[in-house]
C-alpha cells in the first residue's frame, strides 16, 4: 500500500466522509467514538486506524497503519531499522524528524508532511498520516479535488 504524503494511503484520501471509505474497502471490523467524539474506523485486515474528525463534518483526518506493505517511496518501512528508513527518505528532502520517547517506544515526527514514524526496539512498528493545514490554517482536503 502506497503512502501518498500529504494526501493519504493506498485508494484513501484526507477529506473522504465515512460512505467513501465503506465503498472502498466495506465496513470496519471496528467502528467507535474516542474521547473527543471523532469516529474511529479500525481494518483488521489492512492494519488500519481511520479517524473522522467530529469538528470536521466527519472527514477523514488521521490514519494509523502497521501493514508490512506499506511502501513510502517504493521502500517498504515496517520491521526496518529506523537508521535504514531515515537513510531512505533523505534524498527526497525528509530530514528533519522531532524525536520523543515514552516507555520502548520512540516516535519520529515530520512536522512538514505531518507524519510520525513509531519505534520500539530501534525497528520501525507504526506510521500516522495526518492530513496537512493549509496557509489560511485550514485543513488541505484532498477529496474531491480537481
Amino acid at each position: 500500500m502506497k503512502i501518498n504524503l500529504k494526501s493519504g494511503i493506498d485508494k484513501l484520501l484526507f477529506g473522504m466522509k465515512q460512505n467513501d471509505v465503506i465503498a472502498l474497502y466495506g465496513k470496519p471490523n471496528r467502528n467507535y467514538k474516542d474521547e473527543d467524539n471523532n469516529v474511529i474506523f479500525s481494518y483488521n485486515s489492512l492494519k488500519m486506524r481511520l479517524t473522522f474528525y467530529q469538528e470536521e463534518e466527519l472527514k477523514l483526518g488521521y490514519i494509523v497503519a502497521s501493514s508490512l506493505d506499506l511502501e513510502l517511496f517504493g521502500n517498504t518501512i515496517i520491521n526496518k531499522k529506523i537508521a535504514d528508513v531515515k537513510k531512505e527518505v533523505a534524498p527526497k528532502g525528509i530530514t528533519k524528524f522531532t524525536q520523543e520517547e515514552f516507555d520502548t517506544f520512540e516516535n519520529y515526527f515530520n512536522e512538514e508532511n505531518w507524519f510520525i514514524l513509531q519505534t520500539e526496539f530501534d525497528e520501525v512498528v507504526k506510521f500516522e498520516l495526518g492530513a496537512t493545514i493549509n496557509q489560511k490554517d485550514e485543513f488541505d482536503w484532498k477529496f474531491g479535488k480537481k
